[in-house]
């Protein structure tokens, strides 16, 4: 299993934008052969003070993957790619961790 922690920060005051755009995209990506699970998460309201919250122009795309093949398919799928060229005038910046669950 394959998890991805897709950290989005969007340009000042364009997060909506950029989460219908993710929004419209998840079905085509839950489709993938491969995806366990896939979907944006915001920061939760009145959680306390030990949250550190990710901010107001950022969010966190969840993401699970049956293996680093099917990832990298993921990658480079068509609807990824057009979601990348709508999307990059948007975004600030983007930071991807790939991880792997720890065997302990």
């Amino acid at each position: 299993m394959i998890h991805v922690l897709a950290i989005i920060t969007a340009r000042s005051g364009m997060r909506d934008a950029v989460l219908k755009e993710m929004h419209a995209n998840v079905p085509a990506v839950l489709a993938e052969d491969g995806c366990v699970e896939y979907g944006p998460v915001i920061d939760a309201e009145d959680v306390g003070p030990f949250q550190t919250k990710i901010g107001p122009d950022s969010f966190v795309v969840v993401e699970k993957w049956a293996s680093i093949e099917a990832l990298r398919a993921h990658a480079a799928a068509p609807h990824m790619q057009a979601y990348g060229a709508r999307t990059k005038d948007m975004l600030a910046s983007r930071v991807i961790h790939v991880l792997t669950p720890h065997a302990g």
